[in-house]
């Protein structure tokens, strides 16, 4: 007898044609979609909280959250009815008009997050390069920096996107190479490391310094304790304007509100994305105090969807759950579970390391004994999904509203796996 969730997927109620079986689907995405991602061969046809199901009707642990989108859970009740409701009175106007939600959200986010002034966009990619843009234009108007010369410091590592603008910042080949000529003016220093930053920053053409508070992509790297606060320090003495892309790390992440509410500190722009749309569509924000957002004037930026009714209005359910709901302390609390069982548990010549904060976590396997992409088709056929990054890495971030008892689960699945791994 077919389980529920596959025969869902074979006649759904609601008229969407699904496929058979995820070799149906594996081949028709492989045929008529480009080649740009290597997911693993599972192929998901309905989530709920903290679980995915795939088309044969096999039960996951996500821990992946869509790359931290879904922090929420799959189908949050508030955030999909909210999405039902508006679609059905409103759903895009463009900002070539006001209309009756924006201003609600917008009020909400910049309280919330403490700044004078929010521009919505859609991505994370649109938000970061907004952000970009944004500190070009103060350095011109407000630094004095003479006419297309400014410059932006990155890290290392770093990863917002694969959009022309951030690619030039990358220092990934795989992101980078093959793309060129790439976007005047960025420059890298190493992650964690003040005092490079302290000599890109004097430089008087410096107008940004953006960076991520966790690195995500580069395999959730921690800076040392005391970082944040150097970073904003330098730039005040430098007069450059501070970028912290919490796309990743924001809206309760790493157990926190922000990343950066661990050293209790505040940047110039804050880029917030991901799970501002709960999961259910793409919303991004950049925030700025008056002094540094009003130099964007009309005309100068835009998005045809940004700001647009549902998107407002879905983020306002959005922050409504992450405060209601004290998502952010229960991923303090469940992070710090799930590292205190991997540490003890794990066979420590396969996994020589465990970092993180809140539920953005990572393990470094030994690659004496295996690669990460192994590691993660084992733990799929266990039941749990998650996604490596290069090839000693691999992330979990599991919905911030999983229990104890999913977290324990999970944990044993993720401990098995690694150490039936043959030495």
């Amino acid at each position: 007898m077919l389980s529920k969730c596959a025969l869902a997927a074979r006649t759904a109620s609601n008229g969407f044609r699904r496929w058979k079986s995820t070799r149906e689907i594996i081949e028709k995405e492989s045929k008529y979609a480009a080649h740009n991602y290597h997911p693993l061969p599972v192929a998901l046809c309905r989530g709920e909280g903290v679980f995915v199901w795939d088309a044969e009707g096999k039960r996951y642990f996500d821990y992946l959250s869509g790359y931290s989108a879904n922090n929420f859970g799959h189908c949050h009740p508030k955030i999909v009815e909210t999405l039902r409701r508006q679609s059905g009175i409103l759903h895009h106007t463009s900002r070539a008009f006001f209309n009756d939600v924006l201003g609600e959200y917008a009020e909400k986010v910049t309280k919330l997050f403490g700044y004078d002034k929010v521009l919505p966009m859609n991505t994370g990619v649109e938000a970061d390069d907004t952000a970009c843009k944004l500190a070009r234009k103060w350095g011109y108007r407000k630094k004095n920096i003479p006419n297309n010369q400014a410059k932006i410091i990155f890290c290392s590592d770093n990863f917002w996107g694969r959009s022309l603008a951030a690619v030039s910042a990358s220092t990934d080949p795989q992101s980078f190479e093959g793309y060129g000529p790439f976007m005047p003016g960025f420059s890298c220093v190493p992650f964690n490391d003040l005092q490079a930053l302290e000599t890109a920053l004097s430089d008087p053409l410096v107008c940004a310094f953006m960076v991520e508070p966790i690195q995500g992509e580069a395999g959730i790297k921690i800076p040392a304790d005391g970082y944040l606060k150097g970073v904003r320090r330098l730039c005040d003495k430098h007069n450059v304007l501070w970028i912290a892309d919490e796309i990743q790390t924001g809206l309760g992440r790493t157990g926190k509100r922000l990343a950066v509410d661990y050293e209790d500190v505040k940047p110039d722009i804050l880029v917030l994305g991901k799970a501002l749309g709960g999961g259910v569509y793409p919303v991004s924000a950049c925030l700025a105090n008056d002094d540094v957002m009003l130099v964007i004037e009309p005309g100068t930026h835009g998005s045809t969807f940004g700001g647009n009714p549902l998107g407002s209005q879905v983020a306002i359910a959005a922050l409504e759950v992450l405060e209601e709901e004290k998502v952010a302390e229960n991923a303090k609390k469940m992070g710090d579970i799930f590292r205190r069982n991997l540490r003890d548990r794990l066979n420590k010549k396969v996994v020589i390391e465990v970092r993180g904060k809140g539920l953005l976590n990572a393990i470094v396997i030994n690659r004496n004994y295996a690669d990460a992409w192994d590691v993660c088709l084992k733990m799929k056929d266990a039941g749990l999904i998650a996604k490596h990054t290069h090839e000693d890495i691999i992330r979990f971030a599991p919905p911030l509203v999983i229990d104890e008892n999913q977290l324990q689960e999970s944990s044993d699945i993720i401990s098995n796996t690694v150490n039936s791994i043959e030495l």
